[in-house]
């Protein structure tokens, strides 16, 4: 049984030098989670499988960009497929995997064989000019009074036009330009950390979304940079920190994220 506390302390029991947009995302989305998840540091029992296929995805592509960087040539099906299922065992051994009601075992590996098939044979597995970084790691202090920004990069590529940040992500239907306008303030900021990499370099922004459908579709999406878009981002992570230092914790009950929720045993036994 996991030993939780009745009243969540405003000091943090995990110590972190930084804060990252899905960290503050979370606490958005449902203070308490935040809570188990940064302060308590309570493991995640379970993982929904869609989200394991998602992450075993990100290692394949992952792999896939490295071996270019390294001059090799592009990977087959069948090692990219290896990579994938490498992940996804490596997931099941820190958490139960948890299947949808239209999932299993088979389902995903063919989902994930036709993901592969449909990821080798788009642009975004042939990117223009050079890619300088793979899953990149960037900090900085960008807010007054807050730790540092952490940003992981899917990648980032360089032509002589500009430097380009690309965000990888799996989806049940494809995009559209406007939802991936509305989704870009991630990106801003990562664009907002990557300025320094080769000052005076342009930076464009884009999804690469991966549907996980019978015929996935890769498509890419820009993101226009709006530094009003960047200001105001800022201005609302600052304010959920000094909240999150204020130790301002509670449940949000959602029909839609509570039943996935892998800290519900913790929500039911909190007493506020």
């Amino acid at each position: 049984m996991i030993a939780v506390s009745q009243q969540p302390r405003a000091a943090p029991v995990v110590q972190r030098d930084y804060v990252s947009f899905s960290a503050i995302s979370t606490y958005q989305q449902c203070p308490l989670r935040y809570y188990f998840r940064y302060i308590e540091g309570l493991e995640e029992p379970f993982v929904a499988a869609s989200l394991a296929l998602g992450g075993a995805v990100h290692s394949a592509a992952e792999f896939h960009f490295n071996e270019l960087i390294c001059g090799n040539s592009p990977p087959d099906h069948d090692t990219l497929l290896s990579v994938f299922w490498d992940e996804w065992k490596s997931r099941a051994e820190t958490a139960e995997i948890r299947f949808g009601k239209k999932d299993d075992l088979d389902s995903i590996a063919k989902t994930a064989d036709r993901i592969i098939a449909a990821f080798r044979e788009s642009d975004i597995a042939k990117p223009k000019g050079n890619i300088i970084g793979v899953e990149e790691e960037l900090r900085g202090q960008l807010i007054p009074g807050m730790p540092e920004i952490l940003g992981r990069i899917d990648m980032i590529t360089e032509t002589d036009e500009a430097l380009t940040i690309t965000d990888l992500k799996t989806a049940r239907t494809r995009w559209s330009a406007e939802q991936a306008e509305r989704s870009g303030e991630q990106l801003m900021l990562y664009a907002a950390l990557a300025k320094d990499l080769i000052p005076g370099k342009p930076i464009r922004l884009e999804f690469a979304v991966i549907t996980k459908a019978a015929k996935p579709t890769v498509d890419t999406l820009p993101v226009t940079f709006l530094q009003q878009r960047v200001d105001r981002t800022k201005s609302v992570m600052q304010r959920v920190w000094h909240s999150i230092q204020d130790g301002h914790f509670f449940p949000s009950p959602s029909p839609m994220s509570c039943p996935s929720c892998p800290y519900r045993g913790p929500c039911d036994a909190w007493q506020g």
